[in-house]
């Protein structure tokens, strides 16, 4: 901090030596306050841009900065592909014929229609009940017999019915009551809430056999983004683990974000990782990709910062981040990363020494400068962890719901149905016809369908 003195050294000699002791404490105690003025109002304006801290902590009283006003049209831009609803197969077909052509003419011949327009509509829904009368008297002694029944008929629930309050329930994030009420208002039938439950806890083990396929290929992948968020269980703090590549999500909640937690999710795996600088993740030795967008916003808080040494500093960081991030889709020439390079390691050299957030954040680069490019050296490796954030997003808001889980056969419900899910829309899948396979094989006993996994 430069110290500001309204007087000259000569008038500053002539001062009595206990005034001047006197005057250099308060400046001592103007730059710590200073200083920790600093820090206080750094940690308030910290939001997602400008930290790791997810978007769900922004205050939403405080207004985004607005972008300069651009003229823009309301709807799809120039290029953008349409999406044309697709024609169906008709139940019900209705010819229709003009009354009066602009002509004058009345007379139109039977000709090929060269127009379809479809309408779309929800037939009343009529449940399919089934009473199974299985109860007789023996003729011979008078005892009461009961039939048995087959193995997808004993819980009192099909395997479709079942499949679509699993789906409601993991899918579209429905709460047991409000599964009660659609069943109750839209599927005319009533059903407790302990029955959902057990309808849920049915898929749960129905899906099992998906979820460990799924961990299993995973493991073997080449890359893997992986990412960590908390999800409590009955109050307890317990995390909630995702190992994502382009085609799998595979969800794990244990106890501790630690580095046994960790383990517990790859188990053998081998591959390059993208995730943060998250310390566990730092000593993976098999090569890694550091998440580009944590470092950027981290240098935009520091460009935020009232102390122009460190502004400066994020200015620098920032701008040679993003360039570096923007390579992933433009590669440079040898003699533009050459420049690049050096600009980096010079930025890093300046203020490697400093004591101050800017030094941290400067050996934070020089400590993680081989896991910087990879993405570069790598085919198919991402610049940033953004796509496991994207996988964990819809988690986030299941906790946000729910406050977590207040169970162990919650979270293996929690873990089986969001990594069903994801993996299903990461190879554009629809999830409930895999959910209806899956019940109807745990109903009868037989293995599901695992040749879309493997």
């Amino acid at each position: 901090m430069m110290k500001y003195r309204p007087f000259t050294e000569e008038d500053w000699q002539a001062t009595p030596e206990p005034v001047r002791k006197a005057f250099e404490f308060l400046e001592q105690q103007v730059e710590i306050l200073t200083r920790r003025l600093d820090e206080l109002e750094n940690r308030i304006n910290r939001n997602s841009g400008n930290s790791n801290k997810p978007p769900s902590s922004d205050n939403p009283y405080k207004k985004k900065p607005k972008r300069k006003a651009v003229q823009k049209r309301a709807g799809a831009k120039k290029g953008h592909k349409g999406h044309i609803q697709k024609r169906m197969m008709p139940t019900e077909i209705v010819i229709l014929k003009p009354e009066r052509c602009p002509c004058g003419n009345r007379h139109f011949p039977k000709t090929k229609p060269f127009y379809v327009h479809q309408v779309i509509e929800l037939p009343e829904i009529k449940m399919d009940v089934t009473h199974f009368l299985h109860s007789t008297d023996c003729p011979k002694c008078g005892v009461e017999n009961r039939a048995e029944l087959q193995p997808e008929n004993r819980t009192g629930f099909g395997p479709r019915l079942t499949a679509l309050i699993g789906d409601l329930a993991g899918n579209h994030g429905n709460s047991r009551t409000s599964i009660q009420e659609f069943c109750d208002s839209t599927l005319n039938f009533h059903i407790s809430l302990g029955a959902v439950q057990n309808v849920i806890d049915r898929v749960s083990q129905a899906i099992e056999p998906h979820y460990e396929t799924i961990g299993t290929k995973i493991r073997r992948a080449l890359k893997a983004h992986i990412d960590e968020t908390s999800f409590p269980r009955s109050g307890d703090l317990e995390w909630l683990w995702v190992m994502a590549n382009d085609d799998e999500a595979f969800f794990k909640i244990h106890p501790n974000r630690s580095k046994e937690a960790f383990e517990a999710l790859i188990e053998k795996w081998n591959g390059i990782l993208i995730s943060d600088d998250y310390g566990v993740y730092q000593k993976w030795a098999a090569g890694r990709q550091t998440c580009l967008a944590h470092l950027i916003r981290r240098a935009k808080g520091l460009r935020e910062r009232r102390d122009p040494g460190i502004a400066k500093f994020g200015v620098w960081c920032m701008s040679e981040l993003q360039r570096l991030c923007n390579m992933a889709k433009k590669l440079l020439t040898q003699g533009e990363w050459n420049a690049f390079y050096a600009r980096l390691c010079r930025l890093i050299g300046l203020y490697r020494d400093e004591k101050n957030d800017a030094g941290r954040m400067a050996r934070r680069l020089d400590k993680e400068i081989e896991s910087l490019f990879v993405f570069l050296d790598e085919e198919g490796i991402d610049p940033t962890n953004n796509h496991a954030e994207r996988m964990l997003r819809y988690a986030v808001i299941w906790r946000k719901r729910s406050q977590g889980t207040e169970s162990t056969k919650g979270q293996r419900w929690v873990e089986r149905i969001l990594t069903l899910r994801h993996t299903c829309r990461l190879r554009s899948r629809k999830l409930f016809p895999v959910l209806v396979d899956a019940v109807q094989c745990f109903f009868k006993e037989l293995n599901p369908d695992m040749a879309w996994i493997s």
